[in-house]
Formats: C-alpha cells, structure tokens, sequence
C-alpha cells in the first residue's frame, strides 16, 4: 500500500547515501497514489432544481445540452450528469414558483434518497441501474437509476419549517397544541408561529431536514441532533439504519452515503462509527461513502465561510483515513445562505437587519460584485471546487467525490443561485459550473510527494 512505501522512503532516506533509490522509492509513492485514486469512484458535478430546458417529449434547449455535455464528462463512473431532489424518484417541480416536471433524458443519473431515519417503503426503493422506471407521478424515466443510496437529510441540526416561517417556526407543534399553519408558498417572513417558536409544518409546509422532527418511539422533543447521548435514540436509527441498507443492497445499490450533514462532522464520524462496528460492508450497513452540505453566509465566505469549507474537506480527509472503506464524501447541497454572519446552525430569517449584503436589495436577488467575489456568485463556485480539488488523503484520494450546486431561486434561505436565467440561458454562475467542474474533474492538481 502507499501508507507502507511512505515508512520505506523515510527509512531509505535516514539510512541511505544513494539519491537515486529514494528518487526509484518515491516514484513508487507516486505510481501507488495513482492507482488508488484511479480505484476510486467520482461522480463529477451534477444537478438539483428546476430543468425547464428538458422539455416531457425529451426536447432540449441548447443552454442544457450545453450543459448536460459539460457535467456528464466530469462523471467517471457513469458518463452521465447525476441528479438528486431529496426523494426516491423526480417528480412535479416547486408549485411555487411554477417550474415544470423534473424530466430528465438518457443523459442522467438519478441519485435517490431516503429523507428520513425511518425504514422506506419497499416500493418507493427503484431497482438500482436500470431505466424505464416510473416517477414519483407516474412519468417512465429515461433516465439511469444510480447505484448510490443516500441518506437522512440534515439529522445533525433542528432547522426550521419552510416557507412563510422560515427561520421562525423552530419545532412541529405537539398534540393538543394551538399552532397556525406554515404555508409553503407564502411570502417569505409573514407567518409566526406560536409563543413557543412551534407550527403546523406538515399540512402545508415541509421542514428543512429530518432533525426538526421527533423520532418514535424515542424520548425527545426533537433527539436526532443530540442523538449520540441517547441511547433510545441510538438504537431506533440504527435499527431502521440497518434495515434500509439490506433493502437497498438487495436492490443493487453499491454506494451507501451516511446521513447528509448541515453542520456537524461530529455527527457523522459518530454515525460511521456505530454503523461499522463489527461491520465492514453496506450490506450490514456500514456506509462506503460520507455526505455533507455546505452555506457561506451573506456573499462573504472570505469571514469564516471558507474557512468552514476547508474545515469539513480535513475533517473527511481524516475520517477517510481513519475508516480506509469509505470512498469520499457526496457534498450534495453547496451554495450562498441569504443570513447574517453569526447565523447558528445555518437556519435564519432572511433579509435580516445585519446582514450586509441583503438579497432583496442585490440585482437578481443574487452576491453582487464585491473584492472577494469579483465575478460575484461564480468566483465562489470557483474557489470551492478548486479547495475541493486540492483536499486528499494520505494515499491519494479524493475527499470529495460527487458535488452539486444547489440551483435555486432563495428557497431555504439563500439568494438566487440558479445557473440559467429567466429566458433559460446560462448565465455566468452556470457557465462557470461547468468549467470549474471539469477543471476539478481533470485532476490537473499536481501530485506532491511527502515523506
């Protein structure tokens, strides 16, 4: 392996006089980091949100081929561009602001998930690697079901219910609690819940993550984001963990994300502990991959946004060394919250009155021009890809092996993020998606021997 040929050229280089059998040693370094990284999975960059380019006949606009062609060559493993929409198959788009069906053509893969920590229904779990299956609106899907199963969004953080109490409505009410309706489709801030920050988030409404909701069967208001110091807890998600990986490798899934953070690494290194001890395969639940999202705040990553990016790329790294199976990270949620600096958690009220950069006052709704982004939202797509490119383990992998910018218009709290505009052309942000992406793709970062 590369770790044992690192302690040969460190002993080859105390003892020995001879340049060359350290230069011979070193290339054996490199030729080992090589195949590990040539072993490993990569999925490239993909997409979320609104495709109006694909039309249900499977027309395509030529701003989506453009950039179905420039994602799908950045997929090492299926050639295809991946797709994911926190469910198990696509379906009709956001009511709310009137974006078609989630059509996708043969150009796509299909990434399911499994939203919450309880065991899914067997009929929602399509068969891994095949096409032609049915949608969650009855639509045949021409496109490739994916071999990777995801799991729980955003466990590691209570969040907040969406829509007209976004970043208000703190908890679902409780039974016999008078509490007013979150609406999906309201003005973003002009609903409030109850006195005690709870709503109705279910009639009308959905949560950020499964973290906002009780589990049952477990004590706790709201366990999951505490759930490492609850036995009960403990035991519940592991259980239906378990459950849900026997379902989906009898499916054909190969890949297996751990639950999908916000925040808290933390959480997920306890999540990968517990479900590899005294298992070592998906089969048995143990995942092969690690899943994370990731916010800067308010259009100025250079106070801390980065910094907390480069912080969960060492924290994967780390844990990809600690637990040699696991493959890399699914970094599936990226983008620009629409809060103040000290936003916790990265739930807030949008438009908030400390912010700098509020989205209501910015063209398009989107980071305007500033020094540290002077190419505004696509100067930070760049950095974080070219971040990403740069952060590998000790033999050679990469930390992150799928990545998806998440193509919404202020939805959950950020700005305008989308990559096409109105009239569906690409604009800046998406021509530099893919651009960054096959700059990420490539590998072009050299390889530096440390021994």
């Amino acid at each position: 392996s590369s770790s044992s040929i690192v302690v040969s050229c460190r002993f080859i280089r105390q003892v020995s006089d001879c340049p060359m059998i350290f230069i011979r040693c070193a290339a054996a370094l490199l030729a080992a980091k090589a195949a590990n990284a040539a072993d490993q999975p990569f999925w490239g960059c993909g997409m979320l949100g609104d495709m109006g380019g694909i039309q249900i006949d499977g027309t395509v606009s030529p701003d989506m081929q453009t950039l179905i062609d420039g994602l799908k060559i950045t997929n090492k493993q299926d050639a295809k561009v991946h797709y994911w929409n926190w469910n198990f198959a696509p379906q009709d788009g956001d009511a709310c602001a009137k974006k078609s069906h989630q059509y996708l053509t043969k150009d796509f893969v299909f990434v399911p998930e499994n939203w919450g920590v309880g065991v899914p229904e067997d009929e929602y779990v399509r068969q891994a690697g095949t096409v032609g299956w049915i949608d969650s609106t009855g639509v045949k899907s021409p496109a490739l079901m994916s071999d990777v199963f995801l799991g729980a969004n955003e466990p590691d953080i209570i969040g907040s219910c969406m829509g007209d109490m976004m970043g208000k409505c703190l908890g679902p009410s409780t039974q016999g609690e008078a509490a007013p309706v979150a609406h999906i489709c309201g003005a973003k801030g002009s609903g409030s819940p109850n006195p005690q920050g709870h709503c109705d988030c279910w009639s009308d409404s959905h949560a950020t993550g499964v973290g906002f909701w009780p589990v049952p069967g477990v004590s706790g208001y709201q366990p999951l984001p505490t759930c490492w110091s609850n036995p009960s807890c403990v035991e519940s998600i592991m259980g239906s963990w378990k459950k849900t990986a026997s379902m989906a490798v009898a499916k054909g899934y190969k890949y297996l994300s751990a639950p999908l953070v916000a925040v808290n690494m933390n959480w997920t290194k306890s999540f990968v502990e517990h479900a590899c001890n005294g298992c070592s395969d998906i089969s048995c639940g143990c995942p092969n991959l690690i899943g994370w999202h990731f916010y800067a705040n308010d259009c100025q990553p250079e106070k801390g946004g980065y910094a907390d990016f480069q912080h969960k790329l060492d924290a994967t790294v780390e844990l990809m060394d600690k637990f040699p199976h696991l493959q890399g990270a699914v970094v599936n949620e990226v983008g620009m919250l629409n809060c103040a600096m000290d936003t916790p958690d990265a739930i807030c009220v949008p438009n908030g009155p400390k912010q700098k950069y509020p989205a209501l006052q910015q063209p398009n709704h989107a980071c305007p021009v500033t020094a540290s982004l002077p190419k505004g939202l696509a100067s930070f797509v760049e950095e974080l890809l070219s971040m990403a490119g740069k952060s590998k383990t000790k033999d050679g992998r990469r930390a992150v092996v799928l990545f998806t910018w998440f193509n919404e218009n202020m939805n959950g709290g950020t700005y305008n993020l989308r990559i096409f505009d109105d009239d569906g052309s690409l604009n800046e942000v998406g021509k530099t998606y893919i651009s960054a992406c096959q700059a990420w793709a490539s590998g072009a970062q050299e390889q530096k021997i440390v021994v």
